[in-house]
This record gives structure tokens, C-alpha cells and sequence, in this order.
């Protein structure tokens, strides 16, 4: 098979060299290119589309240890007075550039965004708590 397809392919350059006018050599090398060398056509199997899946429905415990787990990886939270009613501002001493701060940090762990109107009620973590199980439209209340 390599073997013909060589000679074939020998064979018109060989025709492109004994043709003196340059515009028959170029349509001849085209000529030939196009005979020897037919492309493959395939056509394709893959079917563009969107693969789209809720992810895990979040409940109120899972969102509680989330968000506790963001607070506690701060550096100006102490751990081990961290809990569901410690106030931001008395107990860390969290000032506004800070508050934004752990915002961030939120928005990055559960994927939206929260306007400022909304975070400046954020005084606890309970208040965290509140606002992304309504976000998300959980409702079981564990903890009181």
C-alpha cells in the first residue's frame, strides 16, 4: 500500500517537472495532491450537551458545620470560644474590613454571592446559619 501510494506521488512530481508553464504546474501539483491524497471523513459521534446535576441537598447540621468550619479558619476567631451565638464584634473584636472578610469567605464555600445590605445583619453565626438555609430553602430546625 506505501509502496503504490509513494509511486503514485512520484509519479506527479515527475508530471509538475516535465510542464514548463507555472500556472499548469500548479493546477497539475493540485491535480494530483487531490488524487493521491483524498482526506478521510469521518463523521463525529459526539453529540455537544450539557451534563447538569443538583448536587447534595444541604441540611441544616451540614450548613451549621460548614459555616462553623469557615469561622473557625479565620485567624482572628478563636475556636474555642466560637459558637452559635458569639457576637462577632464583643467576643473577636471583629471590626468592618474583617466582617467583609468573613463574608468572603462565606460566599466562597457556598457559591453565591450576598449583597451588603444582607451581611451587615451577620452579628453571629446563627445569623450566618439563618440566611444560607434560606437561601437554600432548608428548614429543619435541629438546634432550636
Amino acid at each position: 500500500m506505501s509502496a503504490n501510494l509513494f509511486s503514485s506521488v512520484l509519479g506527479g512530481f515527475r508530471q509538475i517537472c516535465l510542464v514548463s508553464n507555472l500556472s499548469t504546474i500548479s493546477r497539475t501539483f493540485i491535480a494530483t495532491r487531490k488524487s493521491v491524497f483524498t482526506p478521510f471523513k469521518a463523521y463525529s459521534l459526539i453529540v455537544p450537551s450539557r451534563f447538569l446535576a443538583h448536587g447534595v441537598q444541604l441540611t441544616k447540621p451540614m450548613i451549621e458545620d460548614r459555616v462553623m468550619l469557615v469561622l473557625k479558619l479565620y485567624d482572628k476567631v478563636d475556636p474555642d470560644k466560637l459558637t452559635f451565638d458569639s457576637k462577632f464584634r464583643e467576643d473577636f473584636g471583629i471590626d468592618s474590613l474583617d466582617h467583609v472578610e468573613l463574608v468572603m469567605a462565606i460566599e466562597e464555600e457556598f457559591c453565591f454571592e450576598i449583597p451588603d445590605m444582607d451581611s451587615q445583619h451577620f452579628l453571629t453565626p446563627r445569623d450566618i446559619i439563618q440566611y444560607v438555609c434560606d437561601k437554600y430553602d432548608v428548614y429543619d430546625d435541629i438546634h432550636g
